[in-house]
């Protein structure tokens, strides 16, 4: 017999401080005793949340895939080359990616491929907690058609980005670490959309609250972001 999933009640206020708990202890030897707790708090909860969000991106038609298996980012940390050793994240977090119109596009596609490429995200940290979506860190020929669409018609892109229902709840494109210090090599550097060339990475973002994170109404907000979103990511999935 099919065991039902949980459904997703909220993150309880006891998930943040584990995670606060969990950067001032980051370690096996305080977290593998806390293992369940964590499974509990979050990671359960985690998985939860992305049943409601496909089941809310089916019924509104957003074409992007939210799986309990695959959409959470494993707590644990890659440090096969990083200098810092902590093994595990300090946040929890999912990665939604374009589905296409086709449900099938994606099959086969890698995690990391899937965060490379236009979807959704959601991130949960003490005092950040934020969903948004985009294309993060394309690779080259991707960016340099991106641009080359981007000047060859400035208002199909700008009636997506400066729409108000775009500005009211993204107030724009993020450029938090993002942007090129110079116009890249090929357009004017006093071009009318030197600021848009100049990014590195198309993304956009808002941020939510912990009483957002905690309340059961979680999915339809999150889903509400992307139904706005749900455009310009369609734009950048075309590229």
């Amino acid at each position: 017999m099919a065991v039902a999933a949980p459904t997703f009640t909220g993150f309880r206020p006891e998930a943040i401080q584990f995670l606060v708990d969990l950067t001032e202890n980051n370690d096996r030897a305080w977290f593998q005793p806390r293992n369940g707790e964590y499974e509990t708090l979050l990671k359960e909860p985690l998985e939860a949340l992305c049943v409601a969000l496909g089941e809310r991106f089916a019924a509104r038609g957003i074409p992007m895939r939210a799986d309990p298996a695959k959409s959470p980012f494993r707590i644990y940390r890659d440090v096969r080359f990083a200098k810092d050793k902590s093994p595990y994240k300090t946040n929890i977090g999912a990665s939604f990616p374009w589905a296409g119109e086709d449900a099938g596009e994606i099959d086969g596609r890698s995690h990391t491929a899937n965060v490379h490429s236009s979807g959704g995200y959601f991130h949960l940290s003490p005092g950040e907690i934020y969903v948004g979506g985009g294309y993060w860190h394309p690779e080259k020929p991707w960016i340099d058609s991106f641009r080359q669409r981007l000047v060859a018609d400035p208002s199909e892109f700008h009636a997506l980005t400066d729409s108000p229902d775009f500005q009211a709840v993204f107030g724009g494109l993020s450029r938090d670490g993002h942007v090129l210090q110079r116009v890249p090599s090929g357009f004017a550097a006093d071009h009318p959309e030197a600021e848009i060339l100049k990014l590195k990475d198309v993304i956009f973002g808002r941020r939510l609250s912990d009483v957002d994170a905690q309340s059961a109404d979680l999915p339809d907000t999150i889903a509400d972001t992307f139904a706005i979103g749900t455009p310009l990511l369609r734009y950048l999935a075309a590229i």
